[in-house]
């Protein structure tokens, strides 16, 4: 016997940031999934007041986090000042990276005292319940209830999950397992392991970012970011890539190495600029997780290669170094690779990059990862192909430098990746709820979920909540 749960989506249900997941099993008894920030249109005109936690807490149990992406854990310090003093449950990698992510956090409409960060930090730093992936953490146990969590590696960051949440009620031992997906990673990611499908699920609550498209394979994405980057060689030009400080920025390090290690001598000389603080510190945590990278990215660190760690690498720390080389590069013209934040140009020092390189047709921008709507990133990717323009701190820059988009660095799952998650459960769920995703993405994973499972003749609802 089973039974059926209520979900309520408090973001990222009609969107593709803010998402916050609620799985109620009895009136007084509730879990949360994620809790982030809204970005670009997401966040509407209003950003501040779409931040603040106005659902009720009195019954949320638990926060699981599925990965420390700002979009899925941003609005935490809000869930907290909303009074939620909870258990925050992840993966043991997310608990190391957890803490420099909220202290970004704290610092958009919060405070940027170091004294109340490193309070706030301590803080959570005391709710957190790091849980070893495929191990059931037990949250209830009573004369009524069983609820269990399961973490299992998400292959989209390091640390991402997704969650599996096991309900017995003991009266009638009615069961429901409930899947939330996070952010599923494309197979074959540099340093990630693709993630497994579950057993079973009873409801399946799924992200469809890239729902409705697929993406090129890794050899070729490799490709165009070799030609990405010797193209702008050839024009003596910087190549900048606007990357998430965590995730995209060490996928792209391990694949720009291993550009290095086989390129010719013209490699050799490329320089590779991190400049960001936060980026910095979180490569050096992916360092220190090595136990968790991948089994190619352990054959090159036994061949004695530094994938995250090489040569050519420069980090770029204070203010003033970043000035110097923001004038240094669009004024010499020297070729080299610059990964900056944030990875959607909303903000941080891959903007002071744009407007001092954007007009110059001798650089290039490249887009790895998805932009959302309403970012100036999505207005450079749509517009710069046909030199327009794009606003930039107030002030409009016509694109003339080369604008190129690489979707398989994106570290979301494509339909066909998303897809196999369903198709190769033992047991399929009942019902799949689309979330994470655009307009378009949504309905047409919905319609590429309908037709699979028509053609395998299963019965599967498949439903696009809205936000509640």
């Amino acid at each position: 016997m089973d039974f059926s749960p209520t979900f309520t989506h408090h973001g990222g249900a009609d969107g593709v940031t803010g998402s916050c997941h609620r799985l109620t099993w009895q009136p007084d008894s509730s879990l949360l999934i994620d809790c982030g920030l809204f970005q670009g249109e997401d966040a509407g005109t209003d950003e501040l007041a779409q931040h603040q936690v106005s659902f009720p807490l009195e019954d949320v149990l638990a926060l699981v986090v599925t990965h420390v992406h700002i979009d899925h854990i941003g609005r935490l310090p809000y869930l907290m000042a909303a009074g939620f003093n909870g258990p925050i449950i992840c993966s043991e990698p997310s608990a190391r990276l957890l803490p420099l992510v909220i202290e970004d956090a704290l610092k958009i409409g919060f405070t940027r005292d170091r004294r109340l960060i490193e309070q706030f930090q301590d803080r959570v730093h005391d709710l957190l319940v790091p849980v070893p992936y495929k191990q059931w953490y037990t949250l209830v146990d009573d004369a009524d209830w069983r609820v269990r969590i399961k973490l299992k590696r998400a292959g989209h960051i390091l640390g991402s999950a997704y969650v599996e949440v096991d309900l017995l009620r003991k009266a009638d031992k009615a069961t429901h397992r409930a899947v939330f997906s996070g952010d599923l990673g494309a197979p074959y990611a540099p340093l990630l392991p693709a993630p497994v499908a579950p057993y079973q699920a009873d409801t399946l609550v799924i992200e469809s970012t890239y729902g409705d498209r697929d993406h090129e394979s890794r050899r070729d994405r490799r490709l165009r970011l070799k030609a990405a980057i010797e193209s702008a060689l050839a024009n003596g030009g910087t190549v900048v890539i606007p990357a998430f400080s965590i995730g995209r920025t060490q996928e792209l390090l391990y694949e720009l190495e291993g550009l290095i290690h086989s390129g010719g001598s013209r490699w050799q000389d490329l320089e590779v600029v991190v400049d960001s603080p936060l980026a910095s510190r979180f490569t050096q945590v992916y360092r220190d997780l090595k136990p968790f990278w991948d089994a190619e990215a352990q054959r090159r660190v036994r061949a004695g290669r530094h994938p995250l760690s090489f040569e050519n690498l420069y980090t770029v720390d204070s203010h003033e170094e970043h000035e110097r080389a923001v004038e240094y590069l669009a004024r010499t013209q020297r070729p080299a690779v610059v990964i900056a934040a944030s990875g959607m140009a909303a903000g941080g020092r891959v903007v002071n990059y744009l407007k001092a390189m954007l007009e110059d047709e001798h650089h290039h921008v490249l887009f790895v990862g998805y932009q959302a709507q309403g970012t100036p990133g999505r207005a450079i990717q749509t517009y710069g192909p046909r030199g327009g323009w794009v606003e930039l701190d107030g002030q409009r820059y016509t694109i003339r430098a080369g604008v190129t988009t690489i979707g398989g660095y994106s570290a979301h799952a494509g339909r066909q990746d998303l897809l196999n998650f369903i198709r190769r459960m033992r047991h399929w769920p009942k019902q799949v709820r689309v979330v994470h995703g655009d307009r378009r993405a949504r309905a047409g994973f919905k319609a590429a979920v309908e037709a699979m499972a028509a053609e395998q003749g299963k019965s599967v609802e498949v439903v696009l909540p809205g936000n509640g």
